[in-house]
């Protein structure tokens, strides 16, 4: 079954759009008004609901999507999806390596991507969805539909006397959204300040720093799933995070398009300032005095201080991640490095910090002309000009296998590597 499925109820104007599974939208009319509901079907007795309205001899029959329409909200209307060939990439990822893709289509609306969708399974065509272009690499042109997800809108829901949840967008741009909150005296995030991307990717590879995961605060996100338009809603225990990590990653990649994420945040969240550099770049204000807005500031100057600005050169962050380790491995290596910074986690395995590893291999501040390892900070590979994906890809790979030599550690990229070539 393809979603969504329009429906009015028999001798009324109430209408319904199942929209998978388990999520329909309703609309009631009360006299000139329309009720629009957003109904997330959570327990059996509901996602019963959605299976008897779907029975051909129940009291809903078939609409199409323009009566759905008229009912719904009349004065609504939203253009087609616009389908581009040959499209060149560079200025769409913060690596700014040239790629071109065979189709492009830039959407906005849940409409629009259900479109798209339908375009591609019916000339067989794969995708990549794009959407900051931040966490990856192109190793060449990309023959694919590459979507580039741009839903945009901030919602707030507020939750006890201090507390809400947020929701974005996924197009919504990550550090204007972590701007706006705070703005709003929203808290939570200002430790993921100035991290590059958009909302959808966060909960993808479970966004972090300076001690803060997007785990920690995260709701639910809603995403469609590419096999047949499904909009599902997703809850922590569902989207399975781990260190970078979410199932969106493993068991469902490639299955799914995130469209809008949601936060648990408060106007009382405490401060979290005991990581990395943050309490040494607070030192000058009276802890009593310090705020949430402070410690953004802190980040981001901190960020600055060690990390390129996409606009000035090409780089999508921290190329790797910090591998974990068993507390034997690391204890051999603290005894053979006593510099060696570590980390002991819950599970009991210990973090090591990848960029003092590249660095101590000789990497750091490495050039090839056309891109190289980061002077100031040897976790992050730049991009100068003119150099191909897989250029930038031998380089991570030599990077990897010396600090394997090295230290007996094997470094994973935490940027994704996009392989779509015409001969795949």
């Amino acid at each position: 079954m393809e979603y969504p499925v329009y429906l009015q109820m028999t001798e009324t104007e109430n209408v319904v759009a199942i929209q998978g599974p388990s999520r329909f939208w309703e609309g009631q009319k009360l006299g000139n008004q329309v009720l629009q509901h957003d109904v997330v079907c959570r327990t059996w007795p509901e996602r019963q609901r959605v299976m008897d309205m779907l029975e051909s001899e129940g009291p809903w029959s078939r609409i199409s999507k323009e009566a759905f329409d008229r009912a719904w909200d009349p004065e609504m209307t939203e253009p087609d999806w616009g389908l581009q060939e040959h499209v060149e990439l560079a200025s769409r990822t913060t690596f700014g390596i040239s790629s071109k893709a065979r189709w492009f289509a830039r959407v906005t609306t849940l409409t629009q991507l259900r479109g798209a969708l339908a375009w591609a399974k019916e000339h067989d065509v794969p995708m990549l969805v794009l959407g900051g272009g931040s966490n990856m690499l192109l190793h060449g042109d990309v023959h694919a539909l590459v979507l580039q997800v741009d839903i945009r809108g901030v919602e707030v829901l507020p939750q006890g006397p201090t507390g809400a949840v947020v929701s974005a967008g996924a197009g919504e741009p990550w550090h204007e959204f972590v701007m706006r909150t705070l703005d709003d005296s929203w808290h939570g995030l200002e430790n993921l300040s100035l991290i590059p991307g958009n909302v959808g990717a966060s909960p993808m590879q479970n966004i972090g720093a300076y001690g803060v995961e997007v785990k920690d605060h995260f709701a639910w996100l809603d995403a469609v799933r590419i096999e047949d338009g499904a909009l599902e809603r997703f809850d922590a225990s569902k989207c399975q995070f781990g260190y970078r990590d979410s199932v969106f990653k493993r068991e469902e990649r490639g299955n799914w398009i995130i469209v809008r994420v949601a936060f648990h945040l408060d106007r009382e969240s405490p401060l979290r300032m005991g990581y990395g550099a943050i309490e040494h770049e607070l030192a000058d204000i009276p802890e009593e005095r310090r705020t949430h807005r402070d410690v953004s500031e802190a980040v981001i100057r901190i960020r600055q201080s060690k990390l390129p600005d996409p606009a000035v050169v090409g780089n999508a962050g921290s190329f790797f991640k910090n591998p974990t380790v068993p507390s034997t491995v690391a204890q051999a290596l603290k005894e053979a490095h006593p510099s060696m910074p570590q980390y002991p986690q819950a599970g009991g395995g210990v973090k090591l910090a990848a960029g003092w590893l590249i660095e101590q291999s000789g990497w750091k501040g490495h050039s090839r002309e056309t891109h190289g390892v980061h002077d100031r900070q040897a976790l992050v590979l730049v991009h100068f000009g003119g150099a191909t994906g897989q250029e930038v890809w031998v380089l991570a790979q030599d990077v990897m296998a010396s600090v394997h030599q090295k230290f007996g550690v094997q470094l994973e990229p935490e940027v994704n590597q996009i392989k779509l070539h015409p001969t795949d």
